[in-house]
């Protein structure tokens, strides 16, 4: 007797996922196994995984004709994902128990040969999922503890497929709810601390303010000046990840795979610093199965590109669309997705190929085209979505003997923390959306930022002697307001856009182009 049944899994789209239905008809006909809707090889090669599974577990494989298809059909489906439900599909269809039982459950795992039920991807998704749609969900064990990031979910986690089929038969009551797991953020860096940075009291403030506004920064110097410890010590005094945050970048982690059983959420801002020989694809995203990419990795917390220069052309001109937008966006034949990419650009540069340019103990060995040429790798529209350029200079040995206690990132996390607070307040009050400075649009600039008389004139004669563009202009709007929240002044003062001034490229810089 033919039969037919339909088990619930899911598709990612982006970081959303939709309702697959994994339907299985056991029939008359020569004994096969065919699966339809868009499947990819790794779809493909469940036949043998779930054929293998079923023996291995005590189950007969029907001698029939069986048909999956995965709806809808024009969407394609990636991934061992499916194993899991195809093989419950088939026994469901070979009359082993009720399918009311899996009415109303997304199934989602991959299958061994023996059996084992190992863990998939996007279980946060499918969670997420479960709870708008008021859906159970089926899962590997190994995964349990990213579906307990969510409250109110009914779940049912398993080791093998023996063991899922006997609580489905047997127990009345196969699932259990999720009370949501409370996370602590991070807050200890240990040598990345503030308090282990000796001087640089300039660069320190300048990654404070970085920090307040979500500004984009520039460091230039020598090697050995302390570019990179600054850089990954920017993380240590931007604020916790909140509850709802920690969510949305573990959903991205989930779906690019990098979640695993000891790190199964993501507590903590990320900090990303890719080579400089890393593709386009890998820093933007993308490929023949959009996945994220670096910038969206990086979400919430930091992307560092060290030897800035180095990296190609192309690569650094694609970074220009999520600097602005705060997502990436990716278009394939099939369709277009987007990836969310709110993050802080910290980048490192030498001043010359040598980078020993201006050093007083070393020598540049570079002719002055090789310098021309190695900056103006970085261009202007690129270098305008860029808040603060400083030059971070080497400490002398004696400086470093004698240097006093400096102040712990807890401390400068206070600081920080608290000029985003004032940020969100205002934005809530006066914008649709929250929003941190360095986002501000001009309109909002001048709805928020009431300047002295001084102040305006100091701005004005800045503008008019330096010869800035619109963008450079708001720009330093941009950080003086931010120098103000960090002073909790709702004026920005002359002082202020004195300070925001010093962070801008000089006319003489070679990064001008």
């Amino acid at each position: 007797m033919e039969k037919l049944s339909k088990i619930f899994s899911i598709v990612t789209q982006g970081l959303e996922a939709q309702i697959v239905e994994v339907e299985v008809d056991v029939g008359a006909g020569i004994p096969s196994l065919t699966i339809v809707g868009l499947p990819d090889k790794a779809v493909e090669e469940s036949k043998e995984r779930v054929r293998l599974a079923l023996k291995n577990s005590g189950f007969s494989f029907p001698q029939k004709k069986i048909v999956v298809n995965l709806a809808p059909a024009d969407v394609k489906k990636e991934g061992p994902v499916y194993d899991l439900p195809i093989a419950i599909g088939i026994l469901v269809a070979a009359g082993l128990f009720d399918p009311k039982k899996i009415k109303n459950a997304i199934f989602m795992g991959e299958l061994s040969l023996g059996g084992e039920v190992k863990p998939v991807r996007a279980v946060v998704q499918a969670a997420t999922l479960a709870k708008e749609k008021g859906l159970a969900l089926v899962i590997p064990e190994s995964n349990q503890r990213e579906a307990n990031l969510l409250s109110g979910i009914e779940i049912l986690a398993v080791k093998n497929l023996h063991e899922l089929v006997q609580k489905i038969i047997s127990d009345p009551i196969p699932y259990q709810k999720t009370k949501g797991v409370k996370i602590v953020s991070r807050d200890d860096f240990d040598d990345y601390d503030f308090s282990n940075i000796v001087g640089l009291a300039q660069a320190k403030r300048a990654l404070e303010i970085a920090a307040a506004g979500g500004h984009n920064i520039l460091l230039e110097g020598p090697p050995g000046g302390g570019k990179t410890l600054l850089s990954k010590s920017i993380v240590s005094i931007l604020p916790l990840l909140d509850e709802e945050e920690m969510l949305e970048v573990t959903k991205i982690y989930s779906v690019a795979g990098l979640l695993s059983q000891e790190k199964p959420i993501i507590s903590e801002r990320p900090f990303r610093s890719p080579h400089h020989t890393t593709s386009a694809v890998a820093i933007i995203g993308g490929g023949a199965f959009p996945k994220p990419g670096e910038v969206s990795l990086a979400h919430k917390g930091v992307l560092f590109l060290d030897e800035f220069p180095e990296f190609p052309r192309f690569v650094l001109e694609s970074l220009r669309q999520p600097l602005e937008d705060k997502i990436v966006t990716i278009s394939r034949a099939h369709g277009t997705l987007q990836f969310p990419a709110d993050f802080i650009l910290v980048a490192a540069k030498n001043p010359c190929p040598c980078g020993y340019l201006g050093d007083d103990h070393h020598e540049c060995v570079c002719l002055s085209s090789q310098i021309i040429l190695y900056n103006k790798k970085i261009s202007g529209p690129l270098l305008d979505r860029i808040d603060l350029c400083l030059t971070v200079e080497k400490i002398p040995l004696k400086q470093l003997k004698s240097a006093k206690k400096e102040e712990s990132s807890a401390e400068v996390r206070k600081r920080v923390t608290r000029a985003r607070e004032i940020q969100k307040s205002r934005s809530s009050g006066q914008f649709k959306k929250k929003k941190l400075n360095n986002s501000l649009s001009k309109r909002e600039i001048n709805e928020i930022m009431p300047l002295s008389q001084e102040a305006e004139l100091l701005l004005e004669n800045a503008v008019e002697k330096l010869g800035l563009s619109m963008r450079s202009f708001l720009k330093i709007q941009r950080v003086a307001r931010t120098i103000a929240d960090l002073e909790d002044s709702a004026r920005v003062k002359p002082s202020h856009i004195s300070e925001a001034l010093q962070y801008r490229p000089q006319n003489k810089s070679p990064y001008e182009v």
